[in-house]
């Protein structure tokens, strides 16, 4: 189940404990009894816990008490809590299956849904996934209270339906409030053409899947076409809409995007010396880890460890001064090389091997870890994460950059 096995003998746990290191991990605790269910957890450092549950001393609550009971220990390595909860997932769907979502409390996180089963599309807050509704999800937000206000302040500023009733228009129908106050189209009564209200829902799909870009570009267009002709009046009423708009687009999260399109590169501190942990989540599921390798890669004033942003890393290499010298020199080698590091670490991540066909409780789960770890708080939060439409937008001079950074944050951690 786990990557290292330990046999363990109750008479003399001090044998199996010294082979444990002190290190991050997930571990599994096994009885003689092969229809009993394992122990399975994770913790900061293996050997302090497992030391904790299985060292037979008198002090031990009954509580603790396992020494007897277990014959096998199994374990993982990990360099991160993000690392762990994703091995341990793993470890819990292997030995539990179907059991895991509640034995590890995951919910699936809530998005923004346009649908478009009736003819007069609205916009609603959800958590349930469906792979045919990938292209009409937005999100992951970090609360259905987010989304929920996300929604409403973004809605202000069109004249789509919030009723959730299947419409069939009717003239005799008297409306709602919101067609009251010209903040709808109010097709129930026939108050816009199908043709109208069509465009307003394109509008608005389409300022969710720009996360705002298209409507900001639309307003600041007529702003400056209102100026450069000296309507001046007009153009301050644009630009007062244009900055309502820009309040709304600051109430999104980095990681809200429409589902079918989301893209992000995770970077983790490593189990293993020089390396950091590369996950890749696409097509709703997390991929990885792949090691990236920071061996001869310098970061300037390494003395006080600076991994200041507007510093590109660069690879250095020895190069012998002397036919038969032992002296070395550096020298500082082509970009090229960390960047192709990158591009291979990249592509075996989307590797075929590494895809698979998940469900869509698979992809449920895959969104809930990636929020948990996403929307903690920036103190608490380890490692960086960078977001794109397409594998090959991510932007890769700033992901080695912050490879650097978190090399470096872990390393003097």
């Amino acid at each position: 189940m786990l990557a290292h096995s330990i046999a363990f003998d109750p008479t003399d746990p001090r044998a199996a404990l010294t082979q444990i290191p002190a290190h991050s991990g997930v571990f599994a605790l096994f009885a003689a009894d092969e229809r009993a269910e394992p122990y399975l957890s994770r913790t900061p450092n293996l050997k302090r816990r497992l030391t904790r549950f299985l060292d037979a001393r008198p002090t031990q609550t009954k509580r603790l008490r396992l020494t007897e009971k277990i014959a096998r220990i199994e374990y993982t390595l990990t360099g991160s809590d993000f690392e762990s909860a994703l091995c341990l997932y793993a470890a819990f769907m292997q030995a539990f299956g179907d059991a895991t979502r509640k034995r590890m409390h995951l919910r699936s996180p809530y998005f923004l849904r346009m649908t478009s089963e009736n003819n007069y599309p609205r916009v609603y807050v959800t958590n349930k996934i469906t792979k045919s509704a990938f292209d009409d999800l937005f999100g992951p937000f970090p609360s259905r209270a987010s989304a929920e206000k996300f929604c409403d302040e973004m809605l202000n500023l069109f004249e789509l339906r919030r009723c959730h009733e299947d419409l069939h228009p009717d003239p005799a129908f008297p409306g709602c409030i919101y067609s009251e106050m010209k903040m709808c189209l109010a097709p129930c009564f026939k108050g816009c053409t199908d043709e109208r209200y069509a465009q307003e829902a394109a509008s608005v799909r389409a300022f969710l899947a720009t996360r705002g870009a298209s409507l900001l570009e639309q307003i600041g267009s007529e702003r400056d076409a209102a100026s450069a002709n000296l309507e001046f009046e007009k153009a301050a009423e644009a630009h007062a809409k244009l900055q309502k708009i820009q309040a709304v687009t600051a109430l999104l999260p980095a990681a809200v995007h429409q589902l079918s399109k989301l893209v992000a590169l995770i970077l983790q501190p490593a189990a293993e010396q020089e390396r950091v942990a590369c996950f890749l989540l696409t097509h709703s599921v997390i991929l990885g880890p792949v090691s990236y390798s920071v061996q001869g890669m310098r970061l300037h004033n390494e003395q006080s460890g600076s991994t200041s942003l507007y510093v590109q890393p660069t690879a250095v290499e020895a190069v012998p001064l002397a036919a038969e010298g032992t002296t070395t020199a550096v020298q500082i080698v082509s970009r090229n090389v960390l960047e192709e590091r990158l591009q291979q670490t990249l592509g075996e991540l989307t590797s075929p091997a590494a895809k698979s066909r998940p469900n869509n409780q698979t992809i449920s789960d895959h969104l809930c870890l990636f929020s948990r770890w996403f929307y903690r708080a920036q103190t608490h939060r380890t490692g960086e994460a960078f977001f794109a439409d397409k594998i090959d937008s991510l932007p890769q001079r700033q992901i080695l950059r912050a490879i650097s950074r978190v090399y470096s944050g872990s390393h003097l951690a």
